[in-house]
């Protein structure tokens, strides 16, 4: 009895499913914008936004000017975003918005605009071109609705952003130091590197990581430069390890701190010894 079950309802389903792929077929072959645009509606709100995207693709420009205009492009722009074709929904939501700016809308179009760009964010190790578009598109929802119910995911999407640039910037950092132990010259790049990091990212959770790695890298190039320039550089490397230790007396770097800043003391006393 349950087999028959099964395969009944199987049969149904697509039967149905025969039907409806024909009824679609039909509606693509019909010339009457309105049934194009009834059917896209259709398929939209029963969740077959694949179907409505091609059939609103088709129709959007015949309501151009149109009353309907407006519906029409919102649910093109948002059939793209539902089929995570978010390049084309970020294009779209924008177009809604510059054509639509009294549009009851507009709040939800904005943050579908933005949510569009983060989506389009790539990995840390990538170029953050598209992250930067987010963030200034999640900041200015933000700034244009301070007070909408999408406010606080905009803020907690964007601080995810800026997490994502801040975990680049300090793999480039870490990367500089990595590579001076093999040529000296680069760990210039890495302490000038650590020093923009925290400049521009006073706040960020790695921090506490990018000041060991300023004081390594100001470390390892004092060790291994001429007499001129040698005891200049080891008391900076030593301001370094000062700053890390006052901002964090527990680094979990300590037992490596400690360790440079004996030798960072044992140098130092050298010049100590000569005077």
């Amino acid at each position: 009895m349950l087999f028959k079950t099964i395969k009944y309802t199987s049969i149904v389903a697509l039967t149905l499913a025969f039907f409806s792929c024909g009824e679609y077929s039909d509606v693509l072959k019909s010339d009457e914008v309105k049934v194009k645009y009834d059917y896209a509606e259709k398929m939209y709100q029963e969740g077959d936004y694949r179907k409505a995207n091609y059939l609103f693709e088709k129709i959007a420009p015949k309501f151009v000017g149109k009353p309907q205009g407006e519906r029409v492009l919102f649910f093109l722009a948002d059939t793209y975003y539902k089929t995570k074709n978010y390049n084309l929904a970020g294009y779209q939501f924008e177009r809604f918005i510059k054509s639509y700016p009294q549009s009851d809308k507009l709040e939800e179009a904005s943050y579908l605009m933005a949510k569009s760009y983060y989506e389009l964010s790539p990995n840390y190790s990538l170029d953050q071109t598209d992250t930067e578009t987010a963030l200034e598109k999640l900041q200015a929802f933000i700034n244009t609705f301070p007070d909408s119910t999408l406010a606080n995911e905009a803020n907690l999407l964007a601080q995810e952003l800026d997490v994502k640039k801040e975990r680049k910037a300090f793999e480039i950092t870490k990367q500089y130091n990595k590579l001076g132990s093999f040529q000296l010259t680069i760990l210039n790049s890495a302490i000038k590197s650590s020093e923009n990091f925290l400049v521009d990212y006073p706040g960020s959770i790695y921090r506490e990581d990018v000041m060991f790695v300023k004081f390594e890298a100001m470390s390892k190039l004092a060790f291994n430069s001429t007499q001129t320039k040698k005891k200049e550089r080891l008391e900076e490397a030593k301001k370094a390890y000062s700053t890390l230790i006052k901002y964090y007396p527990e680094t979990h770097y300590k037992k490596e701190s400690d360790n440079l800043i004996a030798q960072v003391e044992s140098n130092l006393s050298t010049f100590a010894s000569e005077n």
